[in-house]
């Protein structure tokens, strides 16, 4: 499941009801006189609403007979001979095989290698350096499986918790922390002051904290 994060400030509490009735009811009711620390105290009860985000999904394809090659030593060589010797140099490599086209750009040092057989770039994803031999030096190439990367079902969305409400205007007092929140939830556990039974509630007197929910 997703996790969607949600910043509950100073002063706030979230109350989670096993039943959406009960926090639509108190929402109707919109404020509530509780009694803190002796003090009664005016909340505000807003709608729980998530911020707004995005949803997609993310397909990655790995080619399996093109490799894209970067790090190719910059030599002072007709680009047709480095393709040459590109074509050469991945044919007789043991993770390669015939090799279908070369694409080579001197510019930016990069080259891309078709081959003719499907599976030709299996064994460049565990090995992504490759020996290149060129006018009796050694170099090292740097190897990778071409990639098409695409989304879809791109979509907004804003999630709304209709069995959640948010408390707002709690006033600081003495008590500590669980202290406020023992008292909170008593009072909207009773079906005297339209409450029910809650599933989970969180109260923040100092600070902020981050609540996450499952989507």
């Amino acid at each position: 499941a997703t996790q969607i994060p949600f910043r509950l400030n100073q002063t706030q509490a979230l109350l989670t009801f096993e039943d959406e009735e009960v926090a639509q009811r108190l929402l109707q009711m919109g404020k509530h006189t509780v009694n803190l620390d002796e003090k009664r105290a005016e909340l505000r009860v807003k709608p729980f609403a998530l911020e707004m985000g995005i949803k997609f999904e993310l397909h990655v394809t790995v080619s399996g007979k093109k490799i894209n090659v970067s790090e190719v030593p910059d030599l002072p060589i007709p680009e047709e001979w480095m393709r040459d010797k590109l074509e050469l140099n991945f044919y007789k490599s043991e993770q390669g095989g015939v090799v279908e086209k070369v694409s080579y750009d001197k510019q930016s040092r990069t080259a891309a290698i078709t081959f003719r057989t499907p599976g030709a770039t299996n064994g460049f994803v565990r090995c992504t350096k490759q020996p290149f031999l060129v006018n009796g030096r050694f170099y090292r190439l740097s190897v990778s499986p071409d990639t098409n990367i695409h989304v879809e079902k791109f979509q907004l969305c804003r999630g709304i918790a209709k069995k959640t409400i948010l408390l707002e205007g709690i006033e600081e007092t003495e008590d500590d922390e669980e202290s406020v929140q023992d008292m909170i939830e008593i009072h909207f556990q009773k079906p005297s002051n339209g409450g029910g039974e809650i599933e989970t509630i969180k109260y923040v007197s100092e600070g902020v904290t981050w609540v996450c929910f499952e989507e």
